[in-house]
């Protein structure tokens, strides 16, 4: 019985422990990525956005021509900032679909 306890803890050290850490390091590894259609419904969502924001413009267009005392939040937010936030997320879009394509994914 005595000369059973140092084996335990040999084979608890040496074998379970690494294979705990190992089993819960490619659980994270794998919870980590995103899966083909999570990608698929990201872009599929990003282009609903970019058409929801464009009849937004279109809406507020319209507002403002009925009235010129109009000017929305959104519109004199990107005035501030140069009106790049559009156009900065619209590269950042493109720069990742393309490095996207050239990896194969």
């Amino acid at each position: 019985m005595e000369d059973l306890i140092p084996l335990v803890a040999v084979l608890s050290i040496f074998v379970g422990l690494p294979w705990i850490i190992l089993h819960y390091v490619t659980r994270w590894k794998t919870a980590a990525t995103l899966t083909s259609d999570d990608e698929a419904m990201l872009e599929e969502l990003y282009s609903l956005a970019r058409r929801l924001q464009d009849r937004v413009e279109t809406v507020e267009r319209l507002v403002a021509a009925d009235n010129p005392g109009f000017q929305p939040q959104r519109l004199a937010d990107e005035r501030e900032f140069g009106g790049q936030l559009s156009e900065r997320s619209q590269r950042e879009y493109d720069r990742m679909i393309s490095s996207k394509g050239r990896t194969g994914q």
